[in-house]
């Protein structure tokens, strides 16, 4: 996990804190956003994809919804996109719907995308509203990568800052594809 504001020894020491404490961040399995427990009654997620037209989150409602924010300089968002690019081939057709948010430059994310075949959409975050959007969605610290998942009827199922790995994915998002 990195934090998105770099700084140095705040860094090291909130890294090292957040690997520790791993554990009960993924167990955050009914995120709560203000109260909120439905994804369609934040404020709607309107982001420009790397073609630079815009796409609403609610284009994908009825699916199962991934929705990871990454950047290209972050080395564990680097990590778990080749599980998603993978996921999303075999689970595409069950419903599920990888979405990744690139709070990042468009030249670096589409590089990155080209290089490493991503095959779900990435869409790019304003760089003056990124810490603003990761609030939106639950991670107040900043801290990357960031993956919230949405059940089908638009229900906030899980989120968790770090990695997400296999065993998460297979406890968390396969029943919900069933």
């Amino acid at each position: 996990m990195i934090k998105l504001k770099k700084s140095s020894g705040r860094l090291v020491f909130f890294y090292l804190f957040v690997l520790f404490s791993s554990a009960a961040i993924a167990e955050n399995a009914a995120p709560k956003n203000r109260g909120i427990t439905n994804a369609w009654k934040l404020p709607s997620l309107i982001l420009k994809d790397l073609q630079g037209q815009s796409r609403n989150l609610y284009d994908w409602h009825g699916r199962v919804i991934m929705l990871n924010f990454w950047a290209t300089w972050c080395r564990p968002c680097q990590i778990e996109i080749p599980d998603f690019i993978a996921y999303q081939q075999r689970y595409e057709e069950k419903g599920l719907q990888i979405i990744g948010v690139g709070l990042d430059k468009q030249r670096p994310l589409r590089n990155f995308v080209r290089t490493l075949g991503i095959n779900y959409p990435v869409l790019q975050a304003d760089p003056e509203q990124q810490f603003a959007l990761l609030k939106q969605w639950g991670d107040a610290s900043g801290v990357l990568p960031f993956t919230v998942i949405i059940a089908s009827d638009g229900q906030l199922v899980f989120m968790q800052q770090g990695i997400l790995d296999k065993a998460t994915f297979s406890r968390i998002v396969e029943p919900l594809l069933d």
